[in-house]
């Protein structure tokens, strides 16, 4: 696949991405528990990723690789948590489209402390001028949308 379908597919992920703190919000809404929707939604993409390793993957879980995987592995689901639980408190409050520009700002500065010291096994990218110029007008944008209201 080209590069110019991978920008389209990450676009493609991101508008999703962007729909599901107020679909979620919408189902706790309606069950009165912001927790219960998050593990109803949790559940959703457990189950659809199971039927997706079984059907297109097919890898074999080998539980001695289990044990071998070091402590921070679990830091992955731990994140999915927090997102999705998180999102169905904040978004409501902050709106979706600020929500996402503080999401974008915190990714920004999360990656670039994990390429700048090369963290769980990435290349180190060392930070430099031009970078820290955009995170700061990142985070200036972020500023910008949150105080607009």
């Amino acid at each position: 696949m080209s590069n110019g379908l991978y920008i389209i597919a990450a676009l493609a992920m991101g508008v999703c991405l962007a729909l599901q703190p107020p679909i979620n919000a919408a189902m706790a809404k309606i069950l009165g528990s912001p927790l219960l929707a998050a593990c109803i939604s949790i559940t959703i993409s457990f189950v659809l990723i199971v039927v997706l390793w079984l059907v297109v993957d097919r890898g074999e879980l080998n539980t001695g690789q289990l044990r071998e995987l070091p402590w921070w592995i679990l830091l992955g689901g731990i994140i999915g948590v927090v997102f999705v639980a998180g999102s169905l408190v904040v978004a409501p409050v902050l709106g979706v489209a600020p929500f996402f520009v503080f999401i974008v700002a915190g990714q920004l500065l999360g990656s670039t402390v994990v390429d700048q010291i090369g963290a769980f096994g990435m290349r180190v990218r060392t930070v430099n001028p031009l970078r820290l110029v955009g995170l700061a007008m990142v985070i200036v944008g972020s500023a910008l949308v949150q105080g607009s209201e």
